[in-house]
């Protein structure tokens, strides 16, 4: 594919081996077909890997945060579960917003804690608010002492950031779903793999083996779930296009 922005002109020239499509620069068509390369070429050069929150670095992309924020506002959880903690910037995200909120702890669960992101979690002064558990996120044991911290009556709210294959979110959809309460979510995080199979550092077989794959099956499986981004409180923007790690990522729990 060959891409042309020419600003003089205003357009946006797309061609292939079997088509050429002219856009205008200025419209929302554009902005989807630049804002999926921006994703693409971002996510090679490691852009994620550029921010922090309160002191530890939180590898996701912005827009993601500010949209699991809206959820969690709208949500208001007790529990907020996370798998896969790598440095600690998100488990410290969410128990920011917890402290913010007045309600809420952190769960943060990995196969493997480094001492290091461990020593700067627990050091840091939202640790109170956060539960590490260290272990495979759906190793039965793990996955039962998690939910026997779970109280009958708390509301959560569960985020799938650890091994992103098919088969192991899949895994961790049907381990964790239970403790989902309706209007609540469960997300299949970095479903943008499947995106980033062509580009350098991505692998061939992401193509097909990615988290949205899993998430599709699990909906299809689970009627009590529906596959739906969340509403956003504030909308004005000119265009539908997403700016994501987190594509077709959003399970809520209907009933």
């Amino acid at each position: 594919m060959r891409i042309q922005i020419d600003t003089d002109r205003a357009t946006l020239l797309i061609e292939d081996r079997e088509s050429r499509q002219e856009l205008g620069l200025y419209t929302p068509e554009a902005f989807a077909v630049l804002s999926r390369h921006w994703v693409r070429v971002g996510w090679a050069l490691k852009d994620s890997y550029g921010f922090s929150w309160m002191g530890r670095p939180v590898i996701q992309l912005p827009q993601d945060l500010v949209r699991i924020q809206e959820v969690i506002s709208e949500v208001r959880p007790d529990v907020i579960i996370e798998t896969g903690v790598a440095r600690g910037g998100s488990l410290i995200f969410y128990a920011s917003l917890c402290k913010a909120f007045g309600r809420g702890r952190v769960f943060g669960i990995d196969i493997e804690i480094r001492p290091a992101n461990r020593r700067a979690i627990e050091a840091h002064e939202l640790s109170p608010l956060i539960t590490l558990v260290e272990g495979s996120s759906v190793d039965p044991a793990v996955v039962q002492r998690v939910k026997s911290l779970v109280q009958p009556s708390e509301r959560a709210l569960v985020i799938l950031d650890s091994c992103h294959t098919k088969a192991h979110v899949l895994a961790e959809l049907e381990a964790y779903h239970d403790l989902v309460a309706p209007g609540s979510y469960i997300v299949a995080t970095d479903g943008i793999m499947r995106d980033l199979h062509d580009v350098p550092g991505g692998r061939p077989e992401w193509q097909v083996d990615h988290p949205c794959a899993a998430a599709l099956e699990f909906a299809a499986n689970h009627p009590e779930f529906v596959l739906d981004d969340p509403p956003r409180p504030f909308n004005e923007r000119l265009h539908a296009s997403d700016v994501t790690y987190w594509p077709q990522a959003w399970l809520r729990r209907i009933r």
